[in-house]
């Protein structure tokens, strides 16, 4: 028995496969132990250490499969389909140790640059910009990795040979078809480099106010004020005008719009509006003013300038204005609030004064007689 187990052709290839696997591991623990110590002062480099792990446990044993069974004589039964088959797991392990090792890279980097702080322009600028790239790297290494496979194939290479050899017209009918794909792709690189729009950035699109909540490879997420989502594609950004209020600054000047009669004094309005903007807790101290902007033949147009740290403390911060304006006029100078003023001419009026008694007493008098 013992003889016959020593003669099998397989037995030697076998033999190297107990050997190289457990040392493959063994590569492997020291490997990832060196690795992830010499890494530790990189933090991007060590997150994509630790995040390759469990594809490299699979790469490092398949590469050692490799070496046995390439070693392995040709004549030896089954051993074309025993190196295709490992060749199709190195394959799909290494796209996946890829995808892992650029997927690390990025968490890596947006851990350097948290995006939960006051001003966090910066760490927005490189959230959108590594989440895009990461994206789109990681589509491009599957697409490879299974036309790799595919490769393997006798048969695939066949119909790849005749593919191109009518690429003419099919070139033509697949640009056609995935036009918007490299489109969107495209304006997804130009997103990611040129970055008009930013994860968190707020936004006027379709009349409609909102944030982006994220960036896909094909679409953008806005997430809108009453909690809807807007769903508009990567090329829209592109060639479609729309507001960015954060693209530079979170910072904005927030207005506010009052119509008064023209009998209110300003100076008391402009105390009150003081006192409401320096005790509002979203304004930033840096600008607020009060300005007649318009006059028209009722009302005067009062507008109020105040500044805040982020779109959403300015929203705050002109309601709070208005309600304040509101209720200081209720309470102090009611009578000046907008009204419809008939008034006539006191001179017309008293000239009309004697015709009007006149044409009230003659129905008396013809009566009386």
């Amino acid at each position: 028995m013992t003889h016959e187990i020593l003669a099998h052709p397989w037995f030697g290839t076998w033999l190297a496969v107990l050997v190289a696997v457990p040392l493959a591991l063994l590569v492997h623990r020291i490997g990832g132990l060196v690795l992830r110590r010499i890494t530790r002062p990189a933090p991007a480099v060590h997150a994509m250490v630790v995040n390759c792990q469990s594809p490299a446990r699979l790469v490092m044993p398949l590469v050692a499969l490799l070496l046995v069974f390439q070693a392995a004589p040709d004549d030896l039964r089954f051993i074309a389909s025993v190196r295709h088959l490992n060749g199709l797991l190195l394959i799909a392990a290494a796209t996946w140790l890829i995808v892992r090792a650029i997927s690390g890279f990025a968490d890596g980097v947006l851990a350097q640059h948290p995006s939960d702080v006051a001003d966090n322009l910066q760490a927005r600028r490189v959230l959108t910009q590594t989440r895009v790239l990461a994206r789109t790297a990681m589509s491009v290494v599957i697409v490879a990795g299974g036309a790799m496979m595919l490769m393997t194939f006798p048969g695939a290479r066949q119909v790849g040979a005749s593919l191109l050899a009518s690429a003419g017209v099919i070139g033509i009918v697949a640009g056609l078809a995935a036009k918007p794909v490299f489109s969107n792709l495209i304006a997804g690189l130009q997103i990611a480099l040129a970055q008009p729009i930013r994860i968190d950035d707020v936004l006027v699109v379709e009349g409609e106010w909102g944030r982006v909540e994220e960036i896909t490879g094909t679409f953008v997420v806005l997430k809108i004020w009453d909690e809807r989502r807007l769903i508009l594609p990567l090329s829209y950004f592109i060639e479609k005008p729309f507001q960015n209020w954060t693209r530079h600054s979170a910072q904005l000047l927030g207005s506010v719009f009052i119509y008064l009669d023209y009998g209110m004094p300003l100076a008391p309005l402009r105390a009150e509006v003081e006192r409401i903007v320096k005790a509002a807790p979203e304004w930033d101290g840096r600008f607020f003013n009060l300005r007649v902007t318009d006059a028209t033949e009722r009302t005067m147009q009062v507008r109020v300038l105040c500044t805040a740290a982020t779109s959403g403390l300015a929203f705050d911060l002109r309601c709070s204005v208005r309600e304040g304006l509101i209720e200081f006029m209720q309470r102090e100078y009611p009578q000046f609030l907008p009204k419809m003023r008939i008034e006539a001419d006191p001179a017309v009026a008293a000239a009309s004064a004697p015709s009007a008694a006149l044409a009230g007493a003659r129905p008396a008098n013809s009566q009386g007689s």
